[in-house]
């Protein structure tokens, strides 16, 4: 039975109050997601966001009505489809994110539906009475009977991630107690204030942004330089160059400037600089020199007591 129209005014009305409110929408995903599993959700989430489930009939037909006075939900449109639902926020959004796909409830698995990963029966003794064993060669299981009971001979995967559950792999997951999938809430996409982009945007950590921004700012650098075409970023790199380009004309000719003069000796009388900086070079020698030295110096005086003590 559809909303009634009161119903579907009230909606409007609250989801028009929510993106008021909240500069945050999560997308999430709702599949096998039960009532007392979405009130948990609801009570960790409180303070913190509020989740809006609706119809999508509903959702579109409410976001079209507001579109104009926020026209950036347009791009949300296209993510409503599926069971989905909303949830609004103005906090951090990683942390919300991490509140949403915390609560998972492990589930037994059912014939016919999508495994979310791949499941493995571990090798090992069962527990379960040698008449069962038909189950095992129905897929290919190995076994053997160990003191009465069935004994798996070693690890075994029976469902692949993304394939449909067979009735026979479920069966004998449900019979040997394992119940391989989690269920929950997952994040489908994010709005934040306009943006819409996917869930593992959260996970680019600050350094990864620098460098990024660092790549961007080296290849507009280089490309200014290589157009000739100053920038703010380029300006830098074209004073050093014109300064190099200086000290050059000033080497090949007989005009000088400060900061020509001390290229200008060193090439006149490079043994000068070479005998001034051999002191500095080899205090730095006995700089590195001195901690080994002091080390060797102390293995010998360990060795001379052979590991005793004067009272040993």
């Amino acid at each position: 039975m559809g909303a009634s129209r009161a119903d579907k005014e009230l909606y409007f009305v609250k989801l028009r109050e929510l993106i008021a409110k909240y500069p945050s929408i999560f997308i999430v995903n709702v599949d096998n997601v039960g009532s007392n599993q979405m009130h948990q959700i609801r009570v960790a989430l409180r303070g913190k966001g509020v989740v809006l489930m609706g119809k999508n009939t509903m959702v579109r037909r409410a976001l079209r009505s507001i579109i104009t006075e926020y026209p950036s939900l347009e791009r949300l449109l296209p993510h409503v489809r599926g069971n989905i639902g909303f949830v609004f926020t103005s906090g951090d959004l990683a942390d919300i994110r991490d509140i949403i796909i915390a609560n998972k409830v492990a589930a037994p698995a059912r014939a016919g539906a999508f495994a979310p990963l791949d499941v493995s029966i571990p090798g090992g003794n069962t527990g379960m009475e040698p008449g069962k064993t038909s189950f095992f060669q129905a897929l290919g299981i190995p076994t053997k009977i160990a003191r009465g009971t069935i004994e798996i001979v070693s690890d075994v995967k029976v469902v692949t991630a993304g394939s449909r559950v067979g009735p026979s792999e479920a069966t004998l997951l449900n019979m040997l107690n394992i119940s391989p999938f989690t269920y929950g809430m997952t994040v489908v996409q994010i709005y934040d204030q306009g943006n819409v982009f996917t869930p593992d945007v959260l996970d680019v950590d600050a350094q990864e942004l620098i460098d990024r921004f660092l790549v961007g700012i080296k290849t507009i650098a280089a490309i200014s330089l290589a157009l000739h075409y100053p920038t703010i970023v380029s300006v830098t790199h074209s004073l050093v160059n014109a300064f190099k380009n200086l000290i050059a004309v000033a080497l090949a000719t007989d005009y000088t400037f400060e900061g020509a003069e001390k290229a200008k000796e060193y090439l006149a009388n490079p043994e000068a600089f070479a005998v001034a900086a051999a002191p500095v070079a080899a205090a730095a020698a006995e700089a590195e020199a001195a901690p080994a030295a002091k080390e060797e110096e102390e293995k010998e005086e360990s060795d001379e007591d052979m590991g005793f003590g004067l009272f040993d």
